[in-house]
């Protein structure tokens, strides 16, 4: 999946009140969202303000500087939308945007065992790997939630590693300002929800990933599947599943309200 127009993406995303609606709620533990992307400008104002944890995949260093962009706006994104959650940056991707199916396992491991509940993927392709899959698993085995950018290829088909995540992921696909599909976001039965992202799936997926935060903290004792079954559940599609859309555009505000409810 490639960035799209880094230094004119952010200030374009639609922030719609169904979404951004719900207030943050700090827990005992707060959620910890790991964005595994291409790293970050920690000085950017949304992310500086989470004093994020960071670490290199291929250096093991604590240096995540963004030579392409696009992470810093997936962890912008964020950031803006997840409340008191905690930010964690892994850069896996290379400068030009790429990802080795190596580099994004390892990333997500390492998310998993530093304490990610939440881990954002806003990249992937038409094709999987035993690698990719077994690092999906290890994941979602330990109880963590995956939210996977459903790709920008106007296609009927699945996107990796968006199409295994499951009942216990969310795979995002893309809505226009007037809540319609994207035309570039992929379809199928895979899809779970829908999210803004006029530029990309890549930034409809960390609004999801950001509400997913809020749910959590609403109700900690949920697990990543409780978190998935109220987000698609409080979506506009009020139950019903399309191709398209999977259950519809999230409702942040609606989801941590049951959230709050349910016991």
């Amino acid at each position: 999946m490639c960035p799209a127009a880094p230094d004119s993406i952010l200030g374009s995303v639609l922030w719609p009140g169904a979404i951004l609606a719900a207030a943050a709620v700090a827990s005992a533990q707060p959620v910890t969202i790991a964005v595994v992307d291409t790293g970050a400008n920690v000085r950017a104002p949304a992310i500086a303000a989470k004093s994020p944890a960071t670490y290199d995949v291929r250096t093991h260093g604590p240096n995540v500087r963004d030579l392409n962009g696009h992470g810093t706006i997936v962890a912008s994104l964020v950031a803006g939308s997840s409340g008191a959650a905690r930010l964690m940056i892994i850069r896996a991707g290379s400068s030009s945007g790429a990802f080795s199916v190596a580099n994004e396992a390892a990333a997500i491991r390492y998310a998993v065992d530093h304490g990610a509940r939440i881990v954002n993927l806003s990249f992937g392709g038409p094709r999987t790997s035993a690698v990719e899959r077994s690092a999906i698993r290890y994941a979602i085995d330990r109880g963590a939630l995956v939210v996977a950018a459903a790709g920008d290829d106007y296609a009927a088909r699945p996107e990796y590693p968006a199409a295994l995540v499951g009942s216990s992921g969310l795979a995002v696909a893309a809505v226009t300002g007037a809540g319609a599909h994207a035309t570039f976001s992929n379809t199928g039965r895979w899809v779970s929800v829908a999210a803004p992202g006029e530029r990309g799936t890549s930034f409809a997926a960390p609004l999801v990933a950001g509400a997913a935060a809020r749910v959590w903290a609403a109700n900690p004792r949920l697990t990543a599947r409780g978190v998935v079954k109220i987000i698609e559940e409080t979506a506009s599609g009020r139950g019903a599943h399309t191709d398209d859309l999977g259950y519809g555009v999230i409702d942040a505000g609606a989801a941590v309200a049951l959230a709050r409810a349910v016991s």
